[in-house]
């Protein structure tokens, strides 16, 4: 019992010199990310934020708060098509990501290890933020730029 209490104790002095020597911007950036967090370390942060004036909210709050630009977690995402191959997904990738969306390959390393493992796990998957999706898919299915067909159509 007696050495849980003394690493408990040292455990905290290293974990608030770590988070002295971090600056104010790392601090709000870890706490954002705080529920991987043991509590000893939560205290800790919570602790040198306080001692910096910092603002501290929860997670919760900050995401309500959050910019409308954050970056997408996987759990937003929305998977809108589904490639067997690798090439494939690549090209439909580019294609949204020239148009300035942001999306991302699903299991699309495993499958480059092996490709006979794409039935098994149903593709490569093209996923983007849900208020993304509806102008993602028209973009993949050649309707997103409707003023470019008419100039460069053959007549």
């Amino acid at each position: 019992m007696a050495l849980e209490a003394f690493g408990s104790k040292q455990e905290r002095r290293r974990l608030a010199q770590f988070y002295a020597a971090l600056s104010d911007g790392e601090l709000q950036e870890l706490f954002g990310e705080s529920g991987s967090l043991t509590e000893e370390a939560r205290t800790a942060l919570a602790s040198e934020m306080s001692r910096r004036n910092l603002p501290i909210e929860s997670p919760a709050e900050a995401e309500d708060s959050a910019a409308p630009g954050r970056r997408a977690e996987l759990r937003d995402l929305l998977t809108i098509r589904q490639f067997r191959d690798l090439p494939e997904a690549l090209l439909a990738k580019s294609v949204l990501d020239s148009a300035g969306i942001e999306c991302f390959l699903g299991d699309d390393n495993l499958i480059r290890m092996d490709w006979l493992w794409s039935n098994l796990l149903g593709g490569v998957k093209l996923r983007v933020r849900q208020e993304d999706a509806l102008v993602a898919a028209r973009l993949l299915e050649g309707g997103g730029a409707p003023e470019s067909d008419g100039e460069n159509s053959p007549k």
